[in-house]
């Protein structure tokens, strides 16, 4: 596929290694400009391009930037992709750390319903809760006792079983975490971010959550 990833840092790196390595036609895209991703597509052959041409053509995009980024994102960004592409949202909202408060997020908007809204498209939750080294080194056949799960929440399912068949693919398992309305279930604080279990484990993290934002991670 051809895959677009705005965000270069660990995850979206880890991300344009791997997919690369599968054969994944894929552009890179950060803040800083396509001059400063020399290295990495060097490295992976993945061709860096503005944020503004990330999408174009590209069957799934990936969003990989501070939440408080996500409304500079070029207008119109998703104009020239692909029909019916899949947009990943991996963000998180870190408030005290990062990005300082958001009202909507404050008052109970799940941080994905948020980055939605600001783009204008549906997106599907995914890789927010996951260490970015994992992507390199936990990676595991289909079927492989132990294999790692991510949980991805999202509305559509034809899309939401892209972004599953693409993990698969990357070498982890997948557990359905409901519509992006329960993608709380998954935010910075619950039990399943930085969970790094099998399918199981996961889907009963999922049900532990609570829907109120602790202080660490409230403005």
């Amino acid at each position: 596929m051809k895959i677009g990833i705005i965000g270069a840092g660990n995850i979206g790196g880890n991300l344009t290694r791997r997919l690369t390595a599968l054969g994944h036609e894929v552009s890179i895209a950060n803040s800083r400009g396509p001059h400063t991703l020399t290295a990495l597509a060097e490295e992976t052959g993945a061709t860096p391009v503005t944020a503004a041409e990330a999408a174009q053509g590209a069957r799934v995009v990936v969003i990989t930037i501070p939440v408080k980024a996500v409304p500079n994102l070029p207008a119109g960004f998703l104009n020239g992709a692909a029909e019916e592409v899949v947009v990943i949202d991996t963000g998180n909202y870190y408030p005290q750390q990062r990005d300082g408060r958001v009202a909507a997020i404050e008052d109970g908007l799940p941080e994905s319903r948020w980055t939605e809204e600001q783009i204008g498209h549906p997106v599907i939750k995914a890789f927010n809760g996951t260490y970015a080294d994992d992507l390199l080194s936990k990676a595991l056949p289909k079927g492989s006792p132990g294999r790692q799960a991510l949980p991805v929440a999202g509305d559509d399912a034809t899309a939401k079983q892209t972004v599953r068949n693409l993990i698969d693919e990357l070498g982890f398992d997948t557990v359905d975490a409901g519509g992006l309305d329960e993608s709380w279930r998954q935010q910075p604080g619950t039990p399943v971010y930085g969970n790094q279990g099998d399918a199981e484990t996961i889907a009963k993290a999922l049900t532990e959550a609570s829907s109120e934002r602790t202080a660490k991670w409230r403005a």
